[in-house]
């Protein structure tokens, strides 16, 4: 990728609102970052662009605030972006990464960064930018490899591990190794904690013709102190469930399946009617705003031309709506 520097726009950017991460579309070069203030309505498009004079990269995959810096990772152009929050100007990268997925914090001086066709999990120094380690993913081959998201409860950090994977796991934090693991079904996409402590994952049961196979998809809730599954309730083959996520109080889960599904976190069955139905079109990421359970709903519309964001209430009702860039992946709350 080059990074070709142009004009800067002098930004100040509130201390409340919503990032928003635009992968673009693979080998385009084309990733923006957005930002959506929801107490104006006002939305700011291509905000890194503008504030750097350079183009942010080819498929941004998510965004992380540590240490007063937002990090977005770019996962063609095997880098991660820290920016201030204020100026959006960036302050340091780092680089050399295989495909950089997620960064997790775990001290301000010490942080993780997982990784897509990598069995390695890198340590870094948020101070510095420099990377200091790794964290081998044990039983796990490079060239398949994937690590996800990262949540932590006391020193131990979990895990999912998806393309072409089956498990969640657990790294100490202070041997900055993988303590324990667990099998859960194939291609865990994404990881949550509600309120009780509980892990619940969602797989998507890989594609017909996988060569990593193909099942059905299933919601597993799991104890993170033993490891061990406590409950398991499948979709139907074929469903494509993706993106959960969960209440700022722990207590509902949602997801997309087509439409927007919610239930708390105590259920023992799938819902059977969307909180949210579908526009029959790509619903692409989710998010519930941490200060008023609001949802937000990225719409991909065919990956080509700047994604639709819709903002709901938290029973369902359509709040608003508003451009952001191509295909929408991920949402950052400031």
């Amino acid at each position: 990728m080059r990074w070709d520097y142009g004009e800067e726009e002098v930004f100040s950017c509130p201390p409340q609102g919503l990032f928003i991460v635009c992968e673009g579309n693979f080998q385009y070069g084309n990733a923006t970052l957005s930002f959506y203030d929801p107490a104006t309505g006002q939305v700011e498009n291509e905000v890194f662009y503008r504030a750097n004079g350079m183009k942010l990269g080819d498929v941004a995959q998510s965004m992380t605030i540590g240490g007063n810096r937002g990090w977005i990772a770019v996962n063609n152009s095997h880098a991660v972006f820290a920016i201030d929050l204020t100026s959006l100007r960036e302050t340091g990268r780092v680089e050399g990464l295989t495909s950089p997925r997620y960064v997790h914090f775990v001290t301000p001086e010490k942080a993780y960064i997982s990784q897509l066709w990598d069995n390695r999990i890198i340590i870094f120094n948020p101070q510095t930018y420099s990377v200091t380690g790794a964290i081998t993913i044990p039983g796990m081959e490079a060239s398949v490899g994937s690590s996800e998201q990262m949540i932590q409860s006391g020193k131990f950090v979990y895990c999912n591990c998806w393309s072409y994977q089956n498990r969640i796991i657990r790294i100490d934090s202070e041997r900055d190794a993988v303590d324990k693991q667990v099998e859960v079904g194939l291609q865990p996409n994404s990881l949550v904690m509600d309120a009780n402590g509980k892990l619940w994952t969602i797989t998507d049961g890989g594609y017909d013709g996988s060569p990593a196979g193909y099942e059905t998809p299933a919601i597993f809730r799991i104890d993170p102190e033993s490891m061990t599954i406590e409950l398991r309730m499948d979709f139907k083959l074929g469903d494509s469930p993706r993106d959960l996520t969960v209440s700022a109080d722990g207590a509902t889960l949602y997801w997309i399946n087509d439409d927007v599904w919610s239930m708390p976190s105590d259920a023992t069955t799938l819902p059977s009617a969307p909180l949210i139905p579908s526009r029959r079109t790509i619903y692409y990421a989710l998010a519930v705003d941490p200060r008023s359970d609001e949802i937000y709903l990225a719409d991909a519309i065919d990956y080509q031309q700047p994604g639709m964001i819709y903002r709901y209430s938290p029973s369902g009702e359509l709040i608003s709506r508003f451009y952001a860039g191509v295909t929408p992946t991920y949402f950052c709350w400031k």
